[in-house]
């Protein structure tokens, strides 16, 4: 990714809106008692997805502090917020997760999605959103384990060679675990999270799973597959497959992989890609897009 893009503008699409089923965060805040009307902090807040949802499982007393550290997702989120009434009730501001700029026992309420995965020391982050929880306050982190989506298949890709199903598995591990090694983040840290929880001295642990699945089936009619089916396109037709090309080397190679073997790999990966894509203009793919997705919660 450039330099000056920020960070997971990839993933701030259409596609994003559809990422929970609502009744099950409905279920999740019987759950968690949720007070009625918190005050909640939402730690790289992107545009405000994750923290807009947050906002609807309680009362329209509560607020909400989003910081991030890209102006421009900071001013994107306030857009929103404003467009959707939400103004009085939401402060957006630029911030860095793992310097949280609040008193100690500020919030009933801190949450976060998809951010520890960008981050080197995702613990000490953890221990920064414990401080600034109020005693008895409820941390939330909504976080992916994404190698288990590297064998879902769909319907054209089911018999495709074995070495090509194989590439792929290989190739997101090594750029997982390269990503990792140069500081920027592990992305299935979902299922590590639960254990940081635990050092940090955090009660009444819980973990679960997001019933969320995305099915692209033909005509592709509804607004979820609409929103899938424009990403899955854009992507195929970019040098794209995770990561742009560039970041994805630079992880690859990170992560033990040769120059050779990238090179060989990009290019499996990107034809499987534009099968797929065809099949999809075809309206003949079958995809039933899941994957590890956890909701980890604890108690200061």
């Amino acid at each position: 990714m450039a330099a000056d893009t920020p960070h997971s503008a990839e993933y701030f699409g259409e596609q994003r809106d559809f990422w929970w089923n609502h009744d099950f965060l409905q279920l999740m805040a019987r759950r968690w008692q949720l007070p009625d009307a918190p005050r909640i902090l939402d730690v790289g807040c992107g545009i405000g997805h994750w923290g807009r949802l947050m906002l609807s499982l309680v009362s329209d007393r509560a607020t909400l502090v989003g910081i991030d550290r890209e102006p421009k997702w900071v001013a994107e989120a306030t857009a929103r917020a404003s467009k959707r009434g939400l103004s009085a009730r939401t402060d957006y501001r630029v911030g860095d997760a793992t310097r949280l700029p609040f008193e100690d026992a500020s919030f009933d309420v801190v949450t976060c999605q998809t951010l520890l995965i960008h981050l080197k020391d995702p613990e000490a982050a953890l221990a920064g959103m414990k401080r600034v929880l109020k005693p008895g306050g409820l941390l939330i982190v909504a976080e992916p384990q994404n190698l288990s989506s590297a064998l879902l298949l769909g319907k054209t890709r089911f018999h495709a060679p074995e070495h090509e199903l194989l590439t792929q598995a290989r190739f997101l591990l090594r750029c997982e675990r390269g990503k990792e090694a140069l500081g920027e983040g592990n992305n299935s840290i979902g299922e590590l999270v639960p254990g940081m929880f635990a050092r940090l001295g955090l009660k009444d642990l819980s973990v679960y799973q997001s019933d969320q699945a995305s099915p692209l089936l033909a005509p592709y009619t509804t607004a979820a597959q609409r929103a899938q089916r424009e990403q899955l396109l854009e992507w195929a037709d970019r040098d794209f497959w995770g990561w742009d090309r560039e970041d994805a080397h630079r992880f690859f190679i990170a992560g033990g992989g040769t120059e050779a073997e990238f090179a060989a790999d990009w290019a499996i990966l990107r034809e499987a890609a534009q099968r797929v894509a065809a099949a999809v203009r075809a309206g003949t793919e079958e995809i039933v897009g899941t994957g590890v997705f956890l909701l980890i919660s604890g108690r200061s």
